[in-house]
Order: structure tokens, then C-alpha cells, then sequence
């Protein structure tokens, strides 16, 4: 969803989807407008709001805290929008197990042993 409102703010809730549109962009809107259109017209310009201050925050840890909030909320209030948006998501293949690193010297993995980031670190002795 950060990515979504990052792309195109306010906007993500009532724009169609283009044919190009990346992946986990088209994902964050789809749960923004199913969350969208599950509210009245005063629910729809607080979700707008928000949206639009998420969208101008520099920080996508303080975006990513509102929209979860924001989210949060919704699942709490409608068992049916939380039937919708499993439906939406991905279904990993059995065994299957994702794992993602991002940024600078960030590492991932399903299990390890000894990791060591930054400068300066000697390996360690067997």
C-alpha cells in the first residue's frame, strides 16, 4: 500500500489500474479501494485524508505505520472485507518460503548461522 500512495496519493483510491502498472502498486491500491468503497461518503474523505498526508510524508516507516493503522481498523470493523482482501492475496506454493533483504548490507535468510554486517568485523574463530 506504501507504494501505491507513494506513486499516486489520493488518487490511488478512485484510479483505474493500468495495464502497467507494477505489481505490488496494483496490489496496495486494490486493498485501498476495496477499503474504499466499503465506506460511507464521511468514511471516504477521512480515508482520502489520510491517504493524502501519507502520500506527502517523506518517511515511508511513519506511511507504511499510518496505512497499517488504517488498515487495522477497517479488518476490525468488517468480516467481509477481510474475506475480500485474502481473496486478493497471493497464495504461496506449499514449501514455498519468500524471503526478501533490502537496503545496504541487509541480509535474509531461512536459517544462519553466523552473520556479520559493517566494517572492521574479523570472522569468527572455529
Amino acid at each position: 500500500m506504501t507504494a501505491a500512495v507513494s506513486a499516486y496519493g489520493a488518487a490511488v483510491l478512485t484510479r483505474a489500474e493500468g495495464a502497467a502498472a507494477d505489481v505490488t502498486v496494483g496490489l496496495g491500491q486494490r486493498i485501498l479501494q476495496a477499503v474504499w468503497r466499503r465506506r460511507g461518503e464521511a468514511g471516504r474523505a477521512e480515508l482520502e485524508r489520510v491517504v493524502d498526508e501519507a502520500a506527502d510524508e517523506q518517511d515511508d516507516t511513519y506511511t507504511a505505520a499510518v496505512l497499517s493503522r488504517l488498515l487495522k481498523h477497517a479488518l476490525q470493523d468488517d468480516p467481509e472485507l477481510r474475506k475480500e482482501l485474502a481473496a486478493m492475496l497471493p497464495i504461496p506454493a506449499a514449501g514455498t518460503v519468500n524471503i526478501t533483504a533490502s537496503g545496504e548490507r541487509s541480509i535474509a535468510a531461512q536459517r544462519i548461522g553466523t552473520a556479520i554486517t559493517g566494517d572492521g568485523h574479523a570472522p569468527p574463530r572455529p
